[in-house]
């Protein structure tokens, strides 16, 4: 290849073959997010600012991958469902409903934990149910201490366990929590040495 400009051989860097691939793969269907992903960019705008081409060229390549995909599934994934599977599936959101928050286990899926949700990572805690949270834990240290006093080593172990989980769920509220406004402390100007 040759220069327009100049006539000579065309010379690239690294940056330039990133650009192109971006580019290229967004022109052939690639999702502009997935492509933000490939190039490990945090904000898509910096990947759309790679491409050489214009927004609308990648929207519309966009929709021709999504027409493409669509058109490869079964038929059947896109029938009306049935009022027992819609009554199915909006039952299954209302029992993710717990006392201390939500479950995040995905649709049709058990329970692992056999709702001892206070265990399991897929509990979301509500920051609205942190007073219930502390409640359950110091419940289970009482509960601990007397499992041990009593020496039923078998339940002193399971209420460890939720022990743990009761402190992780109170954790995860913390770090969820906002912490204090910060302060402008203003930039300091530096003063020219004598």
């Amino acid at each position: 290849m040759t220069d327009p400009d100049t006539g000579g051989p065309l010379h690239f860097t690294p940056h330039d073959f990133r650009r192109m691939f971006i580019t290229d793969a967004i022109l052939s269907g690639l999702p502009p997010h997935i492509a933000q992903i490939i190039a490990g960019h945090r904000d898509i705008n910096v990947t759309m600012g790679y491409k050489a081409v214009y927004p609308d060229e990648a929207i519309q390549a966009h929709l021709a991958f999504l027409a493409r995909r669509r058109a490869i599934r079964p038929s059947e994934e896109y029938r009306v469902p049935t009022d027992d599977e819609w009554t199915e599936f909006l039952g299954h959101f209302e029992r993710r409903k717990v006392s201390t928050g939500t479950c995040g286990r995905a649709f049709g899926t058990p329970c692992i934990h056999e709702h001892a949700c206070i265990r399991c990572s897929m509990l979301w805690p509500d920051p609205a149910h942190r007073e219930r949270l502390v409640e359950i834990r110091d419940n289970l240290t009482a509960r601990i201490t007397e499992a041990q006093r009593e020496g039923w080593l078998g339940d002193v172990e399971g209420l460890q366990v939720s022990l743990a989980g009761a402190n992780h769920k109170l954790a995860q509220l913390e770090r969820r929590t906002p912490g204090p406004a910060a302060v402008d402390l203003g930039i300091p100007a530096l003063t020219p040495r004598s």
